[in-house]
C-alpha cells in the first residue's frame, strides 16, 4: 500500500531528533568521559539533547551600521560610473 502524497514530507526530517541511537549515545558519553570501552552498552545513562535554534539575526551595533552606511555610497557611485561607461560603448 502506498502513502498518500499529501502525507509525505518534502524535506524529510527537518527537525532535530530528541531520541538518539545507542551508537550516538555512546559517542556522546565517550566525549564527556562518562563511558569506558569495556562497559556494557545496555543500561546507558540519559544523554541530554540540545536543540539548535536558528533563524534569529543579531542586531547590528552602531559602529557596524555606520561602516555599512559609509561603504554603501562609495559602492553605489562606482556602480553608477560603470553603468554609464557601459551605456556609452553601445
Amino acid at each position: 500500500m502506498s502513502v498518500d502524497k499529501t502525507l509525505k514530507v518534502k524535506l524529510g526530517l527537518t527537525r532535530s531528533r530528541n531520541v538518539l541511537t545507542r551508537a550516538e549515545r555512546i559517542a556522546r558519553l565517550t566525549e564527556e568521559d562518562r563511558f569506558t570501552a569495556g562497559r556494557s552498552p545496555l543500561g546507558l545513562p540519559k544523554v541530554r539533547v540540545t536543540n539548535v535554534v536558528g533563524g534569529k539575526k543579531k542586531k547590528k551595533t552602531a559602529e557596524e551600521t555606520a561602516a555599512a552606511a559609509a561603504a554603501a555610497p562609495a559602492a553605489g557611485a562606482a556602480g553608477a560610473a560603470a553603468a554609464k561607461g557601459g551605456a556609452k560603448k553601445k
